[in-house]
């Protein structure tokens, strides 16, 4: 992990300080939320140069129901919690059937030592003239969880990296602020023989550049 964020000196723009916050999380996670605040204030202070260089399209920042039961995955073990879903999309965009798909990358913390992760994913977002969106995505994600069934109140999830699928609806309010509804599962997609799964959903606030 030291090598992994000595790699990180070498990155530049907004994402550094949540990816950072991310690792600092998963060995020091009784100090992660004070981290957290910091590495949201440090992005959104970091944003403004690089969406106006057109980096970055637009930020999202959320809170997320943790292991959601009833949805994707079935059932409920970790416990009831927050998740701080941050998450930015880039600029770069191809056009496809009246959308675009733009790559993302963001993270979900959870605030109460359970399983958090950080994900890259290729996303499809629809506007409509109402100002009412759609999106959908396909990406991995990496965890801090366990991958193999040894603590009861956790979810083994069979693999590092997992699987990444978000949906969102959503409304804008302007041409800059929006408010949607979020939800997210990961899992290995039965590629592992232990595949527990684990969903979040939410609402999310996001400000498009």
């Amino acid at each position: 992990m030291l090598r992994g964020l000595i790699g990180l000196a070498s990155i530049q723009g907004p994402l550094v300080p949540v990816i950072l916050a991310f690792w600092i999380f998963v060995a020091m996670k009784p100090f992660a939320l004070a981290v957290l605040a910091s590495s949201l204030a440090a992005s959104l202070v970091c944003a403004s140069p690089l969406a106006a260089e057109g980096l970055i399209y637009e930020l999202k920042l959320g809170g997320l129901y943790h292991d959601a039961p009833e949805l994707w995955s079935g059932f409920q073990v970790e416990k009831k919690s927050l998740d701080i879903n941050v998450e930015a999309l880039l600029s770069p965009s191809m056009h496809v059937f009246f959308g675009d798909i733009r790559p993302a990358i963001g993270g979900s913390i959870n605030t109460a030592g359970q399983t958090s992760h950080a994900y890259v994913d290729a996303r499809y977002t629809y506007d409509a003239p109402s100002g009412l969106f759609f999106s959908i995505g396909l990406g991995a994600a990496i965890h801090d969880g366990q991958t193999e069934l040894v603590d009861g109140s956790r979810k083994a999830l069979g693999a590092r990296v997992l699987f990444h699928i978000p949906l969102e609806a959503g409304y804008r309010l302007d041409a800059h602020n929006s408010i949607s509804a979020y939800f997210e599962h990961t899992s290995n997609a039965y590629t592992q023989d232990i595949n527990e799964g684990l969903d979040r959903v939410g609402i999310r606030y996001g400000y498009r550049f």
